[in-house]
């Protein structure tokens, strides 16, 4: 079955011998970059272009075309090429398209050499770019993946080049355009549309909802974590338009048989309604190319559903309000409704009009709720483990995973009107910002309060579950744990962690281990950033930890002086666009000390609770959701036996 790539997705390659077809519309140069671990071009001589179309285990076109064809062979490449980035440009001085936003959206397709299409991936949303890369072939561990890349370059090639650390990226570049100018006469026109459509496409019309500030689901810009409470999302096939119409802007393109949005839902599974019966649930049947994407996007969508509905009942009962006060004020505002039983009749009549209006909405808000509630019973058993609670049986089956998962669950949310139905919290991964775990006292939804001692072993009980998960659901070795416990209080909450032995080292104690630790980080964000901007990520010290980092702070902020302090806010702003991470456990009253320098960090960091509370905002629709943290069941195993395997997947890849 073909894989429909979307940007940053990857497909497993069960073949080593292959095939790329590209398909553009208008003739372009296909181009092929061979890199090693970190991506780094090493010179002129790892490039195949129109003036040097083979290199071992590569081919190119010579030439501009609108339709090539690159022959690989995986198993010919040099040990030292780990990756092979498909490269496409338009050509310059030849008076064509400045920009692939006013052409086609290329079209790419991996295949066999039977022309069986592996995976495929249209590069949509591109506007000014002149070079672009669209997609790159990478090994891991011996084993070859394709991953759909689209990364447009508006210098055109040189950027490009220069971009992935080659110093005669811009001599270079002219040079491939010199061979493809020479070379034009020959390139090959684009092909007549055929009766099927035949790669013509439409550009993909999938638009992403708002993100949430301090909403349920984070803080970013893809589908998930923006929040079922404050994204939603909406995409449908573009209308056909004519070539002509490229003077207006970029071109969407149609093809009958290809829907570039998202792929078609899968069959059902459950037998077909009766008449008159709601549409039996079942689990996977949104939009994805996978299963775990289609699940995801399930969730999203009963999230939004039950926000909708919601919010369409409460509307229901204050606008019943509102009008059964404004016909008592009419009642009331009259004198010679007070005499006799002609006032008391009025306020019947009205208190009946308000009871009928809110049974009515009410019956709506039931028949929605059990429609959810029966999706939720068959989606809740169907989740893979990064998304199910802890006492899914899939956590049973658990086995170290090779690829990281889209998203994790945080817990469960729920509002008052739909208090037995609860929509797994997911927010996508990697993390774009920190975790507190608010250690203060607070009420839980319903009406019980932990003293300070119970509520400061509920978070880190609560920010050690949230750990494990992390952990469970990286690759090995791609996911490190820090801990900084200056007063060992939290000793042992951690004891799971450690027995273990999952963690990069013991829990840090007092003042030198936190200033130990962050400046260890610390210097890692600089160290990584410097590498970033330089483009010179090969650079980094032998032996640099490459993994995911996680700092999991306990007892803030005993042990923190200023410095520590400064160091611990630069590693929330700085920390995770290198894949540096923070768990805070800490009460933001104990933080007061320092006055208005960490309030921004609290307001920053993603605020979760141990106990059921109702503090996370939806602006979307304006619901205060009552959120639940995902906890191990009291005298469960299965935290131990998963962190067990972690342990042992790490000690085996070390």
């Amino acid at each position: 079955m073909t894989a429909e790539l979307v940007r940053g997705q990857n497909h497993p390659l069960s073949q080593v011998r292959l095939e790329i077809r590209i398909s553009a519309g208008k003739p372009v140069v296909a181009t092929a970059v061979l890199g090693d671990e970190s991506g780094r071009i090493h010179g002129v001589e790892w490039v195949a272009h129109p003036g040097v179309p083979t290199l071992p285990g590569l081919e190119v076109s010579r030439q501009a075309a609108a339709d090539h064809r690159l022959a690989v062979d995986l198993d010919a490449m040099p040990e030292a090429v780990h990756r092979v980035g498909v490269v496409l440009a338009l050509p310059t001085g030849v008076g064509g398209p400045a920009g692939f936003g006013s052409v086609a959206a290329p079209f790419v397709a991996v295949t066999g050499l039977d022309g069986a299409e592996i995976a495929t991936f249209t590069l949509t949303g591109l506007d000014t770019e002149s070079a672009v890369v669209a997609l790159e072939l990478y090994r891991r561990r011996g084993a070859w993946k394709v991953r759909a890349v689209g990364q447009g370059y508006a210098g055109g090639l040189a950027e490009l080049l220069t971009d992935q650390g080659l110093p005669q990226a811009h001599r270079l570049a002219a040079e491939i355009n010199e061979a493809v100018v020479r070379g034009l006469a020959r390139s090959v026109p684009a092909p007549p549309r055929t009766p099927d459509g035949d790669r013509s496409r439409q550009t993909a019309g999938s638009a992403l909802g708002p993100e949430q500030s301090g909403s349920p689901y984070g803080s970013q810009n893809t589908p998930g974590q923006g929040a079922h409470g404050a994204q939603g999302i909406s995409g449908s096939p573009e209308p056909a338009q004519s070539a002509s119409a490229s003077a207006a802007g970029p071109i969407d393109y149609s093809h009958p048989r290809r829907q570039n949005t998202a792929p078609p839902p899968p069959p059902p599974t459950a037998p077909p309604a009766q008449p008159g019966e709601p549409a039996r649930p079942v689990a996977g049947d949104a939009t994805g190319w996978s299963m775990e994407e289609r699940l995801y996007n399930q969730v999203w969508g009963m999230f939004e559903d039950l926000a909708r509905s919601t919010a369409a009942y409460r509307s229901a009962v204050d606008f019943a309000d509102t009008r059964m006060e404004k016909e008592l004020d009419q009642v009331l505002s009259d004198p010679r409704s007070r005499i006799g039983g002609q006032g008391d009749a009025a306020r019947e009549a009205a208190q009946a009009k308000h009871s009928r209006l809110v049974d009515q909405a009410r019956e709506a808000l039931d028949r929605d709720l059990g429609q959810l509630g029966a999706e939720a019973d068959v989606v809740e058993p169907a989740l893979p483990a990064a998304y199910a609670r802890w006492d899914n049986p899939v956590w049973h089956a658990y086995r170290v995973p090779m690829e990281m998962p889209m998203a994790l669950r945080l817990g469960d949310l729920h509002v008052p009107e739909s208090e037995p139905l609860r929509i797994p919290m997911l927010v996508r991964l990697p993390l774009e910002r920190g975790l507190w775990i608010d250690s203060g006292r607070t009420g839980s939804s319903d009406g019980l309060f932990a003293d300070s001692h119970d509520m400061r072993r509920l978070a880190m009980e609560s920010a050690v579950a949230h750990t494990a998960r992390l952990l469970a659901v990286h690759p090995a070795g791609e996911f490190t744990v820090h801990v900084l416990d200056p007063a060992g209080s939290g000793a042992r909450e951690l004891s799971p962690l450690v027995r273990s032995g999952v963690l990069a080292a013991p829990p840090a104690a007092g003042a030198a281990g936190v200033a130990a630790i962050l400046g260890q980080l610390t210097e890692r964000v600089d160290l990584v950033q410097m590498a970033v901007r330089g483009g010179v990520a090969d650079s980094l010290p032998p032996g640099f930890d490459t993994a995911q980092q996680l700092l999991v702070v306990n007892d803030f902020p005993h042990g923190f002086d200023d410095r520590a302090v400064t160091q611990l806010r630069y590693l929330a702003d700085e920390g995770p666009a290198v894949g540096v991470h923070l768990m805070m456990v800490a009460d933001r009253e104990d933080a007061a000390g320092y006055g208005p320098l960490l309030d921004p960090l609290w307001r920053g960091l993603l605020r979760l609770t141990p106990v059921a509370d109702d503090h996370l905002a939806d602006p979307w629709v304006g619901h205060a959701w009552t959120y639940e943290p995902a906890l191990v069941p009291p005298g469960s195993q299965v935290l131990q036996q998963v962190l067990t395997q972690v342990a042992a997947a790490r000690t085996n890849y070390s």
